[in-house]
């Protein structure tokens, strides 16, 4: 089956099926180095407790996890399929009580106000049913000084490529322009925000403090 199939049999808004694993898995690997590049912004080495919005496959977690020793993890998803297979990718750190896997949705986080140092979203802020109110909720889980990262691979430029415009479209992904997340993050409250890009790509990380 080729990759363009498993994608569109899979789901990426929500995952589904042996296709949805599958999707989840390919997306893990093409999406490691965007992902290893956005948490280079961020300050895991003092961090104690994190959260991945969207956690997918559980690959971010899982080798988060294995860079940072003191970490406990946390990561949530909407998708059955995806936190079956977090848990999988995750078992040793959970039997360890260091990481669970939550299904829920990211405008109802299932967790107490400042809970978390860091937070982050790797490639689902495309999918989430209101912008504002999921940035919001994860601004409320932050402890005071704690900071968020929303990584993706695309943002809306001139440099898009036909195939990934046609990908925009295909799967209606919300596609914000560099100035626009600036202004999404300001309006939900966050503080010292800044928008990190890689030249020679269209990968951006925006960052925000509590």
């Amino acid at each position: 089956m080729s990759e363009k199939s498993i994608t569109e049999l899979g789901n990426p808004a929500k995952p589904t099926g042996e296709a949805g694993q599958e999707m989840l898995m390919r997306m893990a690997d093409s999406h490691k180095e965007v992902t290893g590049w956005g948490l280079s912004f961020a300050p895991l080495e003092d961090a104690k407790k994190i959260l991945d919005v969207g956690c997918g496959s559980g690959m971010a977690l899982k080798n988060t996890m294995d860079k940072y020793e003191k970490l406990s993890a946390f990561g949530i998803d909407y998708s059955e399929v995806s936190v079956a297979l977090s848990e999988k990718n995750n078992d040793e750190y959970i039997k360890e009580g260091r990481a669970e896997i939550i299904r829920a949705s990211v405008d109802d986080l299932p967790f107490k106000d400042g809970e978390f140092d860091v937070v982050f979203t790797v490639e689902s802020f495309y999918f989430w049913p209101d912008h504002n109110a999921g940035l919001c909720e994860i601004k409320r889980v932050l402890k005071d000084g704690g900071r968020f990262f929303l990584i993706a691979d695309i943002y809306d430029t001139d440099e898009l490529d036909d195939h990934q415009r046609e990908n925009i479209k295909k799967y209606n992904l919300y596609n914000p322009t560099l100035s626009k997340f600036e202004e999404l993050l300001k309006e939900a409250g966050y503080k010292d925000v800044k928008i990190h890009t890689k030249e020679g790509t269209t990968w951006v990380c925006g960052e925000g403090k509590k």
